[in-house]
C-alpha cells in the first residue's frame, strides 16, 4: 500500500513538505506543490482521512440529538441543518433512540451537537457543553460560552395572535397549552396570558401535549360544558388541527362559533377546511442557522450569536370573520 513516505520520495521532498501539500497546511512553494500532488495521483495515494481526523481530534461530524424524525416540523428543521451541512465537508447524525443518543452525547463521538430532546435533561448539556464540544440546543434556555439556545419569537409570535383575536371583537378568549415540559409551551402560555392581563381579558386554559388528539379532547371538553368561548389560541397547529376535528363533529363552524388559531404553519394548516389561522416560523431557516453558528464556532472559533428566529401572522378562514 502506497504510503505519505512513497510520495515523499517520488517527489524528492520532505515527509513534512508531503504532508503539507496533502493537506493543505504549512508553506512551501508552489511548484514544490504541485510536483507533490502530481506524485500522489502518480502513485494513486489517498489520505486516510480516517487518520487525519482522528490526529487532529475530529470526526467533521455534527450530532442532531432531536425527539422524532416523523412530521414536517421536524423534517423542515432536519432539512435546514442538512442544507448548511452540505456547504462544508462535515457530515450530520441524526439521533432519535435514546441508548444511541446516551453513548453518542455522553462520549462526545461527534465535534458538535444541536439538542432538541427536552428528555436530556440541562444538567447533562451543561456539563457536556465545552470549547472541544460545542452545543445548539433549540428546546431551552441555557447559558454559556460554549451554548447557543437558538430559539423561535414565541413572544412575539403569541401577542399577534391575541391581538389578531382581540381586534375582532374576541373577549372570552381559551388557550390550550402544550407539553407541560416544554419551553416553547411555557413561553406561549405566559406570554399569552400576560397580553390578556394587559387588556383586562381573563383567558381560561386547558391542558394539552402537542397531539392531535390533546386539541380533539380540549374541544369536546370546552363544547360539552355548554359555555362557549368567542376564540380559541392553541399553542402548536397539531391540538388546533384536532380542535376543528371536534368542532366538525358537533357541527361547529369556526371563526362562525369559535374562532382558532395554532401555531407553527405545519404544512396541512394550509389546505385543510377551513384553512388555519397561525403564527409561522421558518423552521429550515431555524435548522440552517443552528448548523452554520456551530460549525462557524469549531472551524472558524466565531462565538455564538443568541437571536430569536422571526415568527409572523397568518391569518386564514379559522379565525377571520368576514
Amino acid at each position: 500500500m502506497t504510503t505519505i513516505k512513497d510520495v515523499a520520495k517520488h517527489a524528492r521532498v520532505s515527509v513534512t513538505a508531503a504532508s503539507y501539500a496533502l493537506n493543505g497546511t504549512g508553506t512551501i512553494s508552489e511548484d514544490t506543490r504541485k510536483r507533490i500532488l502530481q506524485a500522489a495521483e502518480e502513485l494513486n495515494y489517498h489520505p486516510n482521512a480516517f487518520a487525519r481526523n482522528l490526529k487532529n481530534r475530529k470526526t467533521l461530524t455534527i450530532g442532531v440529538f432531536i425527539t422524532r424524525f416523523s412530521g414536517s416540523f421536524y423534517e423542515d428543521i432536519l432539512e435546514g441543518i442538512h442544507d448548511a451541512i452540505l456547504r462544508t465537508d462535515y457530515e450530520m447524525i441524526v439521533c432519535p433512540e435514546s441508548w444511541t443518543k446516551r453513548k453518542i452525547l455522553t462520549h462526545r463521538q461527534v465535534d458538535g451537537a444541536v439538542v432538541f430532546d427536552s428528555k436530556i435533561k440541562d444538567e447533562t448539556v451543561l456539563k457536556l457543553a465545552s470549547a472541544r464540544f460545542p452545543i445548539v440546543v433549540l428546546d431551552r434556555f441555557l447559558e454559556s460560552d460554549y451554548l447557543l439556545p437558538l430559539l423561535v419569537d414565541n413572544q412575539h409570535g403569541v401577542k399577534e395572535a391575541f391581538h389578531h383575536l382581540y381586534s375582532q371583537g374576541a373577549r372570552r378568549i381559551f388557550f390550550v397549552s402544550g407539553a407541560a415540559d416544554s419551553f416553547d409551551n411555557m413561553e406561549r402560555r405566559m406570554a399569552f396570558l400576560s397580553e390578556a392581563a394587559r387588556h383586562h381579558v381573563t383567558v381560561q386554559c386547558y391542558e394539552g401535549n402537542f397531539t392531535e388528539s390533546s386539541g380533539y379532547d380540549a374541544a369536546n371538553e370546552i363544547i360539552e360544558a355548554g359555555d362557549l368561548p368567542e376564540a380559541v389560541f392553541c399553542a402548536n397547529d397539531q391540538m388546533a388541527i384536532g380542535f376543528i376535528r371536534a368542532m366538525k363533529e358537533h357541527h361547529l363552524k369556526a371563526p362562525d362559533d369559535m374562532a382558532v388559531v395554532g401555531f407553527d404553519d405545519i404544512l396541512i394548516a394550509r389546505y385543510m377546511q377551513p384553512t388555519l389561522s397561525t403564527i409561522g416560523a421558518s423552521r429550515i431557516a431555524w435548522g440552517e442557522a443552528a448548523a452554520t453558528q456551530l460549525i462557524d464556532f469549531l472551524e472558524k472559533g466565531k462565538p455564538f450569536r443568541p437571536h430569536r428566529i422571526p415568527t409572523k401572522l397568518i391569518p386564514r378562514e379559522s379565525s377571520t370573520r368576514r
